[in-house]
């Protein structure tokens, strides 16, 4: 679904991503970890559109997708969730969910100043799918509340509803497990089998080692912004490379 072939990024001096290469396969749950600083974020934010890369092409499907704006590659089928939380801090939990849906939107400017039918069929269309998201994702009872009043779990379980409404194929959680209770990382082990139950694919970054290795197919490992392995958890537990990424030093 997804292929990433030698992608570089560089800030100035500092080369962020070197000649990364890798293929997120369709259906599956697929794993990027790597210490902090090892350019995870940064190969999201390329993928997304959030940067554009040095060199290298980014594939989705049959497209190439490479420097896209993040509306284009939102409209194409790509949904993603960010490291630290991007929620409309004055909007409600159904208003933010219901702010994403823009990009499917079909209605005209015109269509919607003069309210005519179609912007109103519209309007109802998204707010039903809108409540049937949080209902899904277990928040329903709280869609007129503001974010800002969530428990944090409860905040990561509205981005992924707001990314939902997207429509997308290709789900990109960035860190989903961050600053959670062991209770929450559980519960968001099972939203993420449930994702793939209702046909997305999920592709993720999580430091949450047990997480990754009780949900992913494969796992991807960057450092200082190398691919340094790549295979089944298992493999990649074992890689003398990534135990050194890690703990500083081989065993």
């Amino acid at each position: 679904m997804l292929r990433i072939d030698g992608i570089s990024k560089n800030f100035g001096g500092l080369k962020a991503l070197n000649q990364v290469s890798f293929e997120v396969a369709e259906g599956s749950i697929t794993s990027l970890i790597g210490p902090n600083g090892s350019g995870k974020t940064t190969l999201f934010n390329c993928i997304s559109g959030v940067l554009r890369p040095t060199s290298g092409r980014i594939v989705y499907r049959d497209t190439e997708i490479t420097g896209w704006a993040p509306h284009r590659v939102c409209a194409i089928g790509v949904g993603r969730t960010f490291q630290e939380i991007q929620l409309f801090p004055n909007l409600n939990v159904i208003e933010n969910v219901i702010a994403a849906r823009y990009c499917r939107s079909r209605a005209t400017v015109l269509e919607s100043i003069l309210c005519l039918p179609s912007d109103r069929r519209e309007r109802k269309q998204t707010l039903e799918l809108a409540e049937e998201l949080l209902e899904w994702v277990h928040l329903a009872e709280v869609r007129f509340h503001m974010p800002k009043s969530l428990p944090y779990g409860h905040q990561r379980r509205l981005e992924i509803a707001r990314s939902l409404i997207t429509d997308p194929q290709l789900l990109m959680l960035d860190e989903p497990a961050a600053g959670m209770s062991r209770q929450e990382a559980e519960e968001l082990i099972q939203l993420i089998g449930r994702l793939r139950e209702r046909g997305h694919t999920i592709f993720l970054i999580e430091h949450n080692m047990s997480l990754v290795m009780s949900i992913s197919e494969r796992v991807t490992v960057l450092s200082f912004g190398q691919k340094i392995a790549e295979g089944p958890p298992a493999e990649v537990r074992d890689h003398p490379g990534v135990i050194e990424a890690y703990l500083g030093t081989e065993r």
